[in-house]
């Protein structure tokens, strides 16, 4: 089996990042908190200040830390924490007055009745996220300072509930030192939940609730647990506050207080964990010297609030490691596991189970939207241990039939068996429990997360720890092992230790993949797991699918033809919502109906998909060319990431009325390189000039108005916009008009009504394509124009590609080198962020050596040649 087995030691970030996994004790972010507070408080007694205004300031830290728990770790913002500051403040009064204690039961008091509120007001608020989970808080909080400025005879009204006692720490300085212990303790576990699989489980929430979902876990129940944990936290903060004022009073619930805790997390750092400690003490320093000057501090303080947003957004910490290193997030460690000195191969845990019997099936299913059918009437079986692929045009409605079986949409008739249990009605979160795992057409990943973390996570949900709260995640030596397996099968072990965020399309295509084999589900479902990959991947992949097949069951959607027809066991058909066939892949391949729908061409066989060149290419001499005007040129271009290279000095230049092709492997710095060009990214050394004018520096609007149009990788269209208003955004005087477009683009016509969100993937790449037409261009790039297309579609857009040279000079992005070469005049190669090859288009095409030495393209691998397609 050709698979990626390194096992030698790993490099640059990666290796640096792969260290002991535990901080020395000196690093740990509590004990500089401790350090800190400790440094202060010496500092207040030695001038003679009031310790109890430290004291505050420690308070004010757990009250914005239990609140950028939410924030930082779970992506939820609660306008309202002072809901449960104020309401625990009036509980520990108010029990103390009837039952007596002393500071550590008022405490204790304070905290639960903090998280008896979080689990009422959370079992119904957290039905709402976003905008309107932040504005639910806030509602409660203004409702709860109503009550008590107005509940006189329980809450003292305006004047509070006075002489709270503090029998156990009645000077000021021993219950300063109280707090700073139940400060510290509670920081030491909001950290310790941070590193356990719970905490994980959140940071992965925050970044893709659908990806979680499909995953296994309860994303209600998650979110309504950390509520309970940053409620009782900041419960805790408001006990505190009720003792060292001796008092408690309406106005911390307030809503012109209750931003306060939110404002102090993003004055230190949402990102950063001691965040809230840098933004208590610059609110309670600021406010105690401004309001000695004036009554209207807030008019010299927002500016300082302004400044420090535009100059760091991740904060006062953000601020201060650029003077040390590059700003990253400190919720957690930046580490991973330490890499095994051999990483054992990838072995498929076997789902069990006779071969003849049925996991799957589909009695009837029906879907519509309005007046658009996108299942009809569609039955059909998946049996064990057999590659079951589900091909048909874009627009069929096969990703829509994916969503209907893994929960995110409900059928309008119709039932789905899963394992002989009715499972049509069931939340996807249970489904995947089940034993259903998918992968998605649109890329599904945790971005802000390492590589080596977003396939832990896949393995937690596999291992059913759902609710680890206190041991570290990375102690499992056992998912460690599984996950270096996984990342190695993929092979991404050496980019293991990188944040999500900075791998190429491709590698996170092949990042997902291993999400999804983690999971180790008996059914498979796969959504175009081939898309956007080299054809050195794409073998590797397709490989591993077929091996997977001979212990699970795989449903396939995918564009790859040859492919599907090399690899599956069988072959089902959809086409406008209907399925036109069902069987062996050769029946499949030969059937009319089949060839008519899914290649728009009866005259041609599924397995040889039409070619379409530049209509101008054979007339106009390879050579001539170069002597046109030169519209870009680049000189020693060199950008990155972070301070990170990835272009190295890159010559490139396009003349006008040319299409040039931009190859290479995944991860060597093509979309990069078209960032660079449109400005979205600023080259570090080297020029830009683009029709004359050094644009190097220059922001990516007015370079856009100079010329320049990105069709990007992955459409990115606005979702909840029709088709016409996406292409009115970019319409600008002197592009091309709606009616030019629609000649272009016919289909485009009866779409223009339509959602972009609820298009196929040709469809969303038609109106990509379209928009960058409606501006002025004299240069086009496309960024993988033809990436997960049916042939059909990949024809239509390749011709309307074709036309665009009559309008514009183009730069095409494209992972497949044949698809482009044959319409290209000139190519580019580039290999580790170097320019490798620079020549004729049809010289690279007719050299397969070269083409195998720089892109990594080989012929079909024998397992896939022997497969029988009868």
């Amino acid at each position: 089996m050709n698979m990626r087995t390194n096992t030698t030691a790993p490099t640059n970030a990666g290796s640096r990042a792969q260290e002991r996994n535990r901080l020395p004790v000196w690093r740990h972010p509590v004990v500089v908190m401790a350090v800190v507070l400790a440094a202060v408080s010496a500092a207040a007694l030695a001038l003679g200040m009031p310790i109890d205004r430290i004291t505050q300031i420690a308070i004010y830290t757990l009250y914005a830390a239990g609140t950028n728990f939410l924030i930082g770790y779970l992506g939820l913002v609660p306008f309202g924490a002072s809901f449960f500051f104020g309401c625990s403040s009036y509980a520990l009064a108010i029990a103390s007055g009837f039952w007596g204690g002393n500071e550590i039961t008022g405490v204790l008091v304070a905290t639960g009745f903090s998280v008896l509120l979080a689990l009422v007001i959370g079992a119904l608020i957290l039905r709402r996220k976003g905008l309107y989970f932040s504005l639910l808080t806030l509602a409660c909080s203004q409702i709860a300072f109503e009550i008590a400025y107005k509940w006189t005879a329980v809450t003292g009204g305006e004047n509070g509930i006075q002489n709270v006692p503090r029998p156990l720490f009645g000077s000021a300085l021993s219950f300063h030192a109280f707090t700073l212990v139940v400060v510290l303790a509670l920081s030491w576990f909001l950290w310790r939940v941070a590193h356990a699989p719970f905490g994980r489980l959140m940071q992965a929430l925050r970044d893709n609730e659908q990806r979680v979902t499909s995953l296994g876990y309860d994303v209600y129940a998650t979110r309504l647990i950390a509520l309970l944990i940053a409620g009782g936290t900041i419960g805790a903060a408001g006990g505190l506050m009720a003792l060292l004022l001796q008092g408690v009073y309406a106005n911390n619930l307030n809503w012109q207080h209750a931003g306060d805790p939110v404002l102090m997390a993003v004055l230190g750092g949402v990102h950063q964990f001691l965040g809230p400690l840098w933004g208590a003490i610059t609110f309670i320093v600021l406010e105690d010297r401004l309001s000695a000057i004036t009554e209207n501090w807030w008019l010299f303080f927002a500016p300082v609030i302004i400044v420090m947003a535009l100059l760091s957004p991740e904060g006062i910490q953000g601020f201060l490691q650029r003077f040390g290193k590059r700003p990253r997030w400190t919720l957690t460690r930046h580490r991973i596991p330490a890499r095994p000195s051999h990483i054992p191969p990838y072995r498929p845990l076997d789902a069990g189970g006779d071969e003849s019997q049925t996991v799957l099936s589909v009695q009837n299913l029906s879907k519509r939207f309005g007046s658009i059918v996108t299942q009809d009437g569609i039955s059909l079986d998946v049996k064990r241990n057999q590659l079951h692929s589900f091909i048909g045009p874009n627009g069929a409605g096969k990703t829509t039939f994916f969503n209907i079986l893994t929960g995110f949409l409900l059928p309008d008739e119709g039932r789905i068996v899963f394992e002989g249990r009715d499972i049509t009605r069931l939340p996807a979160h249970r489904r995947a429990r089940l034993g259903l795992a998918r992968s998605f057409q649109i890329l599904s990943v945790f971005p802000n997360l390492s590589a080596f973390e977003n396939v832990r996570v896949a393995v937690q949900a596999a291992r059913r720890q759902w609710r680890g709260f206190w041991r570290d995640a990375y102690t499992c030596e056992e998912a460690n092992a599984r996950v270096w397996s996984l990342l190695d099968a993929v092979g991404l072990a050496d980019r293991a230790a990188d944040v999500c965020a900075e791998l190429s399309h491709g590698e996170k295509r092949l990042l997902e993949i291993a999400m999804t084999l983690a999971t180790s589900a008996r059914l498979l479902l796969l959504d175009e797991p081939l898309a956007g990959l080299a054809e050195s991947d794409r073998q590797i992949v397709a490989t591993l699918i077929r091996r997977l097949a001979s212990s699970h069951a795989v449903l396939l959607i995918e564009h790859d033809i040859d492919r599907v027809l090399a690899l599956s066991d069988r072959i089902t058909v959809l086409h406008q919502g209907r399925l036109i066939a069902d069987g062996l892949p050769a029946a499949v391949a030969h059937d009319p109906q089949v060839i008519s729908a899914y290649l728009g061409d009866s005259g041609t066989a599924v397995a040889a998909p039409a070619r379409i060149a530049r209509a101008d290419a054979a007339s106009e001499p390879a050579q001539a060319i170069p002597t046109a005007r030169a519209l870009l040129q680049l000189d020693q271009v060199c950008a990155g990431y972070d301070g990170g290279t990835v272009l190295d000095g890159v010559d490139m230049t396009v003349y006008a009325g040319e299409v040039v092709a931009l190859l290479g492997r995944n991860g060597v710095g093509k979309t990069t390189l078209l960032r660079t060009i449109t400005g979205t990214l600023h080259a570090t050394a080297g020029r830009v000039n683009f029709d004359g004018k050094d644009v190097s520096a220059m922001r990516a609007d007015l370079i856009n108005r100079l010329g320049i149009s990105l069709v990007p990788e992955g459409r990115r269209l606005f979702p909840n916009l029709t088709v016409q208003d996406n292409l009115k955004i970019g319409a600008r005087d002197g592009g091309a008009p709606l009616d030019e477009i629609c000649e272009l683009f016919p289909k485009l016509r009866v779409l223009m009504r339509s959602r972009a969100g609820n298009l196929s993937g040709g469809e969303r790449q038609m109106v990509a394509i379209a928009r960058a037409l409606m501006v002025p261009s004299s240069l086009i790039l496309l960024d993988e124009p033809f990436e997960g297309l049916a042939p059909a579609v990949v024809h239509e857009v390749r011709e309307a590609v074709a036309k665009l040279t009559s309008r514009a000079s183009l730069v095409i992005v494209e992972h497949h080198a044949q698809s482009v070469l044959t319409m290209a005049d000139r190519a580019y190669v580039l290999v580790n962020g170097k320019v490798a090859f620079g020549g004729s288009a049809k010289g690279l095409a007719a050299d397969t050596a070269l083409q195998e030495r720089l892109l990594g393209v080989t012929t079909a691998g024998p397992e896939e040649r022997s497969r029988e397609t009868a």
